[in-house]
């Protein structure tokens, strides 16, 4: 028999135990006996073994784990009807279910002399994410600024989770880096000189992109920095307006004002809209990021550019816009159009070959002019006519990098060492030993022997701190002897697990205290911290793990027919619905199943439009996401009719019912599929466009190494064809050159026997029939991403006694969360 993840639904109990129709009670051992022999050793005994499995030997009682193992397979595939296979000899309903309750009562009884493993999770460094957040909480201020981990090595997970321990290696190129981002930091934000505020006003010589140049000086002599697109484009001719008499930017790392006075112009233009690709009933947006021009061209995108502050610029009349943002010793302000026109070296070109009569002036051979346009046209774009930068601005009470090292009094050279030990201990989340002590005294006194000043020699005890084993790793202090985490590790483990950032004072008094390792207590935590805003960490970072959403715009679609995914930055929207959607099933203890199935989702304008929902007519962009009904709506609901969850399954270019059925596979039942063995022949591709892939499909799994695994996977992905690479609803597969649309076919039949005629159908089968499969996947996920660790075989009777008590409560997502979190897998080293 093929093997699958433990899971035990029985799809006939109910029915069957209701009408009496069980036999009268038969000792285990023989009904097993009986069954195998009858119906599967045929193909599974020592000399067959189809499947690499073996059952001749099979015995209750089950007296080893990988017994257990084989019998919780064998139920498995007796529950989905998998086995025996439909062609051989099948038992009836009253022979499968003996042998499934006699198989169950089996691996019960073997829970109570089977040991663990001994599992437990491997030492491991914060993960990229963690480290930033640390850092962010640790210091009391944004650092997305500095991009402290752009020149990291790209973070490795295993099973799309990114807080394995075996895959959190540190190389010595990492360690490398860990020094210069603390020297940065630190330097960057507490060793600043003094510095007075400064004013500086711009009013001229808006120089931008060479190719806008000769416009620019034709038509107002560099009086104007116009921004004319998105910031994400190809040709990126007019996405960033920097200030060219400030490339050198700011003089330290502060808070600064910026007061900007801006006009949006001719969004009420009389060129064809579809020109620019963007909503032009929305008022436009002005944003700020920083831009360094020691890290790339100043006009494209860098690698380091959070949006800083953005704000809505008025029709027509020069206004001006005030913002404080944090800038970097040597950022410049950058200001971009978010909602902007989706290419604007385009639109030039379209409109001069489209309106060329309007102009008073020929338009140009190169059709990339656009003098005249700016002087007599209706070409939509933000028109900068000042900008004033101020700063840095004093902070009354001391920077908050200051009071988060120091104290609310600073450093105070006669306390350095009392003060440098406190932030330690914050830093290590644990009480210091002794051998942390004399470290940071030796380092202070070697400091102040090489005559450095004394502020200079505490900031350099900040850097050895931060880049401690200490505080990189979630290093235990739990001893070696006990299986249960102490206090302290708890907590980091618990603060970690559901803000991916340390404990804060409250759970850190809580460990103090010695009361978190108590029932009552650590619920009472776990509570809080679900309440707690920070759970946004948690939320983002379980979803980009458990979903793959990580990889959300790995694989984007091509431009020339998808511009709304550029244009209007669809993928953020994307991730937002389901994020919003967790953490609404979180709050409100919905039952897991919604998952699946639900009757509502929350959208903005953007997505309203993508699926074609009554709020695209209402939303505006500044209304943000909203709950909406999905009532009576097919093609949305649950998980699978997710714009990110269709995005992220397919491949950007085209869409695959073996790419999806994969994916629904492992993030949804927990099956991993194994990969094509060398032997198999790609799918031959169709660029003509006259073969649909279930016709490639079909003639593809005539080859039998290829049929056993596509008869599994390719169901899960027929019906979700219904949709196209970026989870837009559909009927068709694209028009070919020659011939009409093929039409999409989404009938399928599960390996089990189940079949669907539509998305509907098969979304109803996973919410009926698969239930128990996929909560007890998102029990091994929750608990892999909490405790850093894959679980193991030893740990599915954990897996068990969490359902069981999760199923108690009405399967709601939040009493899932707490049942993992208060579990012994997750208490446990």
């Amino acid at each position: 028999m093929t093997s699958l993840p433990a899971f035990r639904t029985l799809l006939v109990v109910s029915t069957l135990l209701a009408a009496g129709s069980l036999r009268a009670a038969e000792e285990p051992s023989k009904v097993v006996d009986k069954f195998l022999s009858r119906y599967c050793l045929e193909c599974h005994d020592a000399d067959v073994h189809k499947g690499d499995r073996s059952f001749d030997q099979f015995k209750l009682p089950l007296k080893s784990l990988p017994a257990v193992i084989e019998a919780r397979d064998i139920i498995d595939q007796l529950t989905l009807r998998e086995m025996p296979p439909k062609k051989a000899e099948q038992p009836g309903d009253e022979e499968r279910l003996a042998v499934i309750r006699a198989l169950r009562d089996g691996t019960a009884a073997a829970q109570a002399t089977l040991q663990s493993t001994g599992s437990r999770t491997v030492l491991r460094r914060l993960s990229n994410r963690e480290y930033e957040n640390t850092l962010a909480t640790l210091f009391g201020r944004r650092i997305d600024t500095l991009g402290l981990t752009a020149d990291f090595p790209k973070e490795k997970t295993v099973r799309h989770l990114d807080t394995i321990g075996q895959s959190l290696v540190t190389s010595g190129f990492l360690v490398d880096q860990y020094f210069q981002s603390a020297n940065r930091l630190v330097e960057t934000r507490l060793g600043k000189p003094s510095t007075p505020p400064q004013t500086w006003r711009f009013n001229k010589n808006f120089i931008q992109y060479e190719e806008l140049t000769g416009s620019h000086k034709s038509a107002f002599n560099f009086r104007y920095l116009n921004i004319y697109e998105q910031p994400n484009t190809d040709t990126r001719q007019g996405g960033y307006g920097h200030i060219e008499d400030f490339r050198q930017g700011v003089p330290v790392s502060g808070l600064y004002d910026i007061e900007v006075e801006a006009t949006a112009l001719h969004r009420d233009t009389h060129y064809d809209p579809v020109i620019f690709g963007i909503d032009l009933s929305e008022p436009f947006i002005l944003g700020v990021v920083p831009g360094d021009i020691t890290k790339g061209h100043i006009h494209y995108p860098q690698a380091i550019e959070p949006l800083l502050a953005s704000g809505v610029v008025p029709d027509n009349v020069p206004t001006r816009l005030k913002f404080r943002v944090w800038l970097e010793a040597g950022q410049t302000p950058r200001f971009i159009f978010p909602n902007g026109p989706y290419e604007s070296r385009a639109s030039v070109v379209t409109i001069n070959k489209r309106y060329p009569k309007e102009f008073s002036t020929p338009v140009g051979s190169s059709g990339v002019g656009r003098a005249h346009i700016l002087r007599e046209g209706k070409l939509p774009h933000i028109r900068i006519s000042e900008i004033v930068v101020q700063g840095p601005v004093s902070e009354p009470v001391g920077s908050a990098e200051e009071i988060a090292v120091f104290g609310k009094d600073g450093f105070q050279a006669d306390r350095a060492l009392d003060q440098l030990l406190a932030f330690a201990a914050k830093a290590y989340r644990r009480p210091l030993q002794d051998a942390d002590r004399e470290s940071i005294r030796k380092m202070h006194a070697k400091r102040i022997a090489e005559k450095a000043s004394p502020r200079q020699a505490a900031l350099d005890v900040v850097k050895l701190i931060l880049c401690s084993p200490s505080f990189l790793y979630l290093s235990e202090v739990t001893q070696e002897a006990d299986r249960r985490l102490q206090p302290y590790d708890l907590a980091t483990r618990l603060a970690f697990a559901l803000s991916a950032a340390p404990p804060d004072e409250t759970l850190s008094a809580s460990a103090a205290s010695g009361k978190l390792t108590g029932d009552d207590e650590l619920k009472k935590q776990i509570d809080r911290l679900l309440a707690d805003e920070r759970v946004n960490g948690f939320v983002n970072g379980f979803l980009d793990s458990w979903l793959s959403l990580r990889e959300l715009g790995g694989m984007p679609p091509p431009r020339e027919v998808n511009r709304a995914y550029y244009a209007e930055d669809l993928p953020t929207s994307m991730k937002t619905e389901a994020r919003l959607f967790f953490r609404d099933m979180l709050k409100e203890n919905r039952p897991v199943n919604q998952f699946l199935h639900a009757d509502y989702t929350f959208v903005d304008k953007k997505l309203a439009q993508l699926y074609d929902l009554p709020e695209q007519k209402t939303l505006r962009l500044a209304d943000g996401f909203r709950k909406v009904s999905l009532k009576g709506d097919k093609p949305r609901g649950g998980l699978l009719g997710m714009a990110a969850v269709l995005t992220v399954s397919a491949n950007g270019v085209e869409t695959s019912p073996v790419t999806r059925g994969a994916w629904v596979s492992e993030n949804i039942l927990g099956i991993k599929p194994p990969p094509p063995p060398d032997v198999v022949p790609a799918i031959e591709p169709d660029v003509s466009g006259t073969t649909t892939i279930r016709e490639r499909l079909a003639k593809h799994s005539t080859d039998r190494a290829c049929a056993e695994c596509h008869r599994k996977i390719d169901p899960l992905g027929f019906s979700l064809e219904s949709f196209d690479p970026v989870g837009r609803w559909r009927i068709t597969y694209p028009k070919p050159k020659k011939g009409a649309a093929p039409k999409i076919d989404t009938t399928g039949e599960f390996a089990s026997g189940e079949t669907y005629q539509d998305f509907a159908g098969f979304r109803d089968i996973l919410h009926d029939k698969r239930e128990e499969m996929f909560t007890r996947h998102l029990i091994r996920s929750l608990l892999a991403y909490s405790t850093g660790r894959l679980m193991e075989p030893a740990d599915e009777f954990a897996v068990d006694r969490i359902h069981d008590k999760v199923k108690q409560q009405g399967l709601g997502l939040r009493s899932l969360v707490v049942e993992c979190l208060t579990s012994d897998v997750f208490r446990s080293r």
